[in-house]
């Protein structure tokens, strides 16, 4: 298995490509197609779901480590976790909304220039500190809990749940379930 850091960094590049191809459009503005403009929403309606998966497990496994492990770790993961419950908050409204009503756009805008920050904020200020600071069988631990992880992880933003691994690990399963009962009966993630 590999590590944390390649595990999270293939998240990245998942999640990267999946904005860039939301940048390109077409969109209601530029005159899309209804089938385009449901193409669209199908598009954002898979990157919710990537970037719920990984922000959960994120939270629920990594930035504990950053916090147990980095020196002002504590400081590095309430940033991230503050950042992560605002994307949370901007991609609910993103999953309710249709693509061909104006605040998709507006909405889908806000969360790539956030995404685009805070992947940045990852990558350059906790990564090279926790690739320090963790032992190489800590690391790789940390990266078989995050890819296992994916199979029960939510697949809808939840913001209101606390950013905390307790109450992830608590209500996390519940809501992941409900998640996927509720993607199941509408087709949503197919």
């Amino acid at each position: 298995m590999t590590d944390v850091f390649d595990v999270l960094a293939a998240d990245h590049a998942e999640v990267r490509k999946m904005l860039a191809e939301l940048q390109q459009g077409p969109t209601r503005a530029t005159g899309a197609t209804r089938d385009q403009l449901l193409l669209r929403k199908k598009m954002a309606e898979d990157l919710v779901i990537a970037e719920s998966r990984h922000e959960a497990l994120e939270e629920m496994y990594f930035w504990p480590a950053v916090r147990e492990h980095v020196p002002d770790g504590d400081a590095l993961a309430d940033e991230a976790i503050n950042q992560e419950q605002e994307g949370k908050a901007t991609l609910g409204k993103l999953d309710k909304a249709q693509a061909d009503q104006p605040e998709f756009e507006a909405l889908l805008g806000a969360f790539i220039k956030a995404a685009h920050e805070h992947i940045h904020f990852e990558e350059t200020r906790v990564w090279p500190r926790a690739r320090t600071a963790l032992r190489a069988q800590e690391a790789e631990d940390l990266g078989t809990r995050i890819a296992e992880g994916r199979k029960t992880a939510p697949t809808r933003p939840h913001p209101l749940v606390p950013g905390s691994p307790e109450a992830l690990k608590t209500v996390g399963p519940a809501a992941a379930a409900m998640d996927k009962i509720r993607d199941a009966a509408t087709g949503r993630g197919n």
